[in-house]
């Protein structure tokens, strides 16, 4: 097995920003990233469940973007945890992460309001 250049992955993100214009490209990359930092944080590498996976979303978003979290996932066509869920499907789709056949979309519904995940923790 291999690992796809950081090259052939970014072509891959902007392929797929072109089939699913809702989301900005960098959507894409976010979302793999937010990924492998949760995976990280496991004692033990598994699959992740869509909530295990929003968490991590949530967490690494504050890191990254701390207050700005909401607006730059507004700027990229996210507006809700089930546009992360198409996100990680379109992901699926390309073949850059699995799923298992228990795994569905409608998983990432039951997910976080924004306002709350995103903007509250810094509300002073």
């Amino acid at each position: 097995m291999s690992i796809r250049r950081s090259k052939d992955i970014e072509e891959l993100f902007r392929n797929v920003s072109i089939q699913n214009s809702r989301y900005d490209v960098e959507a894409y990359s976010f979302v793999l990233e937010a990924l492998s930092f949760t995976l990280r944080k496991l004692k033990e590498p598994r699959h992740l469940n869509a909530p295990e996976l929003l968490e991590g979303i949530r967490q690494y978003a504050i890191k990254s973007f701390g207050p700005m979290a909401k607006t730059v996932f507004e700027t990229w066509g996210i507006k809700s945890c089930e546009d992360f869920g198409e996100v990680v499907y379109d992901l699926v789709r390309i073949g850059l992460i699995t799923k298992r056949e228990s795994d569905s979309k409608a998983e990432f519904r039951e997910g976080y309001d924004f306002q709350e995940a995103f903007e509250k923790p810094f509300w002073v």
